[in-house]
């Protein structure tokens, strides 16, 4: 089954955080073995982001490719996703359903503090 991709548009004035540092995505809890992207075979990472945007806040956990880690990428850093998608998601475990959207970006960017002038 094709998962849907929805683009990500942030606005302008969205500001982004990194709440933790890049964290290797498992891909086989039992192995150990690494998630890798598909196309480049980079290593995947998470990173919990604090997206705010018009007075709301939200929290996306955001794989991005080794590749796309910028260089000094800490919590409390402004970062901002490129590429950014959404892709919902459900599975049933033990009977239960659950879903959610898993959110990848082809790269974060550290926003500097003359960019946000």
């Amino acid at each position: 089954m094709a998962m849907t991709r929805i683009r990500v548009a942030l606005l302008p004035s969205a500001v982004c955080i990194a709440g933790t540092e890049p964290v290797l995505k498992i891909k086989d809890q039992q192995t150990g073995e690494v998630a890798t992207d598909r196309e480049t075979g980079a290593s995947l990472h998470t990173v919990i982001v604090m997206l705010m945007e018009d007075g709301r806040a939200e929290v996306l956990k955001i794989t991005v490719p080794e590749t796309g880690l910028a260089a000094g990428l800490k919590p409390g850093a402004m970062v901002r996703p490129v590429e950014l998608f959404a892709t919902p998601w459900a599975r049933i475990f033990n009977g239960q359903l659950s879903d959610g959207v898993a959110y990848r970006a082809a790269r974060l960017e550290l926003v500097t503090a003359e960019a946000t002038q």
